[in-house]
């Protein structure tokens, strides 16, 4: 059976529906000797500020059972180191760009969003509003439907450039959150930034990061993951997703696809294994034409909620 991988993603035609992360595939150049950039779905970059930012103290990773915690602290060249370099030799290898943005203010959201707005080889925005490893946690948006909103607002005003909005699972209500973004003109949502965790070691009695808590991530959270992605489908049907969280196999994926989601992002999955991206595509592939579906997009039409 001939399987056609390619999705529309808030207007945009992905070659597959699945990308490589924020903040675990570098700015596509450090992945680029293990795997064709431009047959990705498309490379989600490390999120990206107005200004360099140093990040957190070291020790900033943990491994932890079946995940990892970090604590990077969104460490970035800035906007204009940005848009000269790893941008431009993105948009030269053919790759589907989705610019991570990330600000400590709505006001410094829009800026940068204006900065970008138009740059040769830019196909969406991906606005963070949920990384749990900053310094303040009044720049965590995403807690709180009001303030990302005003966000998503100020981006919207910012830039023509489909949006996607990086919402956290640490919430009582995450469809309220989704809503209130949409409402504000984000084009689609990606669901979800890793958890807020920590760990501590027992030898030494003190946390495994220098920042206390992190950031958790892969085949841990997938399980929270899939259901935030049914839960805002459930809500919010027709607004595009990118499920993320654990994704390292194709059946991860599939997971993913049939709650909801339009696409997926490998996070953790790229540390274990650089071609992870690629690998789980070609496995969807084969899992769809196993299964007798010409595409992804078919996928939601046969989850079946009930047992």
């Amino acid at each position: 059976m001939t399987v056609d991988l390619s999705v529309d993603l808030c207007g945009v035609r992905l070659r597959t529906p699945v990308l490589a992360a924020s903040g675990c595939f570098g700015f596509g150049r450090e992945m680029a000797g293990w795997v064709d950039l431009a047959a990705l779905g498309g490379v989600v970059t490390k999120s990206v500020s107005l200004e360099p930012r140093r990040g957190r103290p070291t020790p900033r990773m943990a491994e932890t059972p079946s995940g990892m915690l970090n604590a990077i602290g969104l460490q970035n060249p800035g906007v204009e180191a940005f848009c000269a370099g790893d941008l431009e030799f993105l948009a030269d290898a053919g790759a589907t760009v989705v610019a991570s943005l990330v600000g400590r203010s709505p006001e410094e959201f829009g800026r940068l969003a204006a900065r970008l707005d138009g740059e040769p080889g830019l196909a969406l925005v991906e606005v963070n509003l949920s990384c749990p490893n900053v310094e303040h946690r009044g720049e965590v948006f995403a807690t709180d439907p009001a303030a990302a909103a005003e966000v998503v607002a100020a981006v919207r005003q910012a830039t023509g450039t489909p949006m996607l909005a990086k919402l956290t699972a640490d919430v009582t209500d995450l469809v309220a959150v989704a809503r209130a973004v949409t409402d504000a003109g984000a084009d689609g949502l990606t669901l979800i930034n890793t958890l807020l965790g920590m760990a501590v070691d027992t030898r030494t009695r003190r946390p495994r990061l220098a920042a206390v808590t992190g950031g958790l991530s892969g085949p841990a959270i997938r399980p929270v993951a899939v259901r935030c992605v049914w839960q805002v489908a459930q809500a919010l049907p027709g607004v595009p997703i990118v499920g993320t969280g654990g994704v390292v196999s194709a059946e991860d994926a599939a997971e993913f696809l049939l709650v909801g989601a339009t696409a997926v992002a490998v996070g953790t999955g790229s540390f274990i294994n650089p071609r992870a991206v690629v690998e789980v595509a070609d496995g969807l592939e084969r899992y769809l034409a196993a299964h007798g579906v010409g595409s992804p997009a078919e996928l939601p039409a046969l989850f079946k909620a009930e047992r």
